[in-house]
């Protein structure tokens, strides 16, 4: 199985990029949000990496919103 890089739903402060790391990387988020903090002290840079990953990283699908096509109804 593919694993693929997602914003966390259920795991998020603000829009979930440390979660979804988390989650990818299989290690506690909080460690990212560290990394990012840390960043952030040592310049710009964990600002405007969180802020990209925010715009390009979609968020993962919501188990309720996924489609059943080709069901036939009861």
């Amino acid at each position: 199985m593919e694993k693929k890089l997602y914003r966390s739903r259920t795991d998020r402060k603000l829009v979930g990029v440390c979660g979804g790391l988390g989650q990818y990387f299989d290690i506690d988020s909080t460690i990212v949000r560290v990394v990012f903090v840390v960043l952030l002290f040592c310049g710009t840079l964990g600002f405007w990496l969180y802020i990209a990953m925010a715009i390009i990283v979609p968020e993962e699908a919501d188990s309720s919103s996924v489609k059943t096509a080709n069901v036939p109804k009861k």
